[in-house]
């Protein structure tokens, strides 16, 4: 059974520890090695996560399975998002999982939670940013009934990457909310 838990203070270092860790576990291969320490220094340092998890714009969810943290999601809306100019939306920055987790229908959960919230927030679509060379990820969104919309350069150290955005509007996450199978 896996447990959501909102993140606080308290869970900076585990939400650095686990974010490195997951992000160098899926993406290593893929990318060099100087541009990935690059990036990891940045994207999960102590002072960027605390300033994340302190924006009253920004959630974070600890995904628990009995005592172990398996994965997290992060969501942003307002000027908390990446990119600015997608008003009334909200922004799901990561859906992050232990490789040992993939396919046991967690992430359905973690994005049950963003749909909740966007539906709260009362806003016009959920988005997400995913590397075009993650057809995996592509994939999973694409079954849920997301459609990429834009483009824009994700830097992976002096890489600079290209992430496809892709949305899904609130109207269709309350027709077909996603079941766990």
């Amino acid at each position: 059974m896996i447990t959501l838990v909102p993140c606080t203070l308290s869970h900076v270092s585990l939400l650095v520890k686990i974010g490195r860790e997951i992000f160098e576990d899926t993406f290593a291969e893929q990318n060099n090695p100087e541009d990935l320490q690059t990036y990891l220094n940045h994207a999960f340092s102590i002072e960027k996560i605390e300033n994340e998890i302190s924006n009253p714009e920004s959630e974070f969810y600890l995904a628990q399975m009995e005592e172990e943290t398996v994965g997290y999601l992060k969501i942003n809306w307002g000027l908390a998002q990446n990119e600015l100019n997608l008003e009334n939306s909200l922004e799901i920055e990561r859906i992050y999982l232990k490789k040992t987790f993939w396919g046991k229908n967690i992430s359905p959960i973690l994005l049950n939670k963003a749909f909740e919230r966007a539906e709260e927030l009362k806003v016009d679509f959920v988005w997400l940013g995913v590397w075009e060379h993650n057809p995996r990820a592509i994939r999973f969104y694409e079954k849920q009934g997301f459609e990429k919309f834009d483009t824009h350069i994700y830097m992976i150290g002096e890489d600079a990457q290209t992430d496809w955005l892709m949305r899904k509007h609130t109207y269709s996450i309350q027709k077909n909310r996603f079941t766990v199978e």
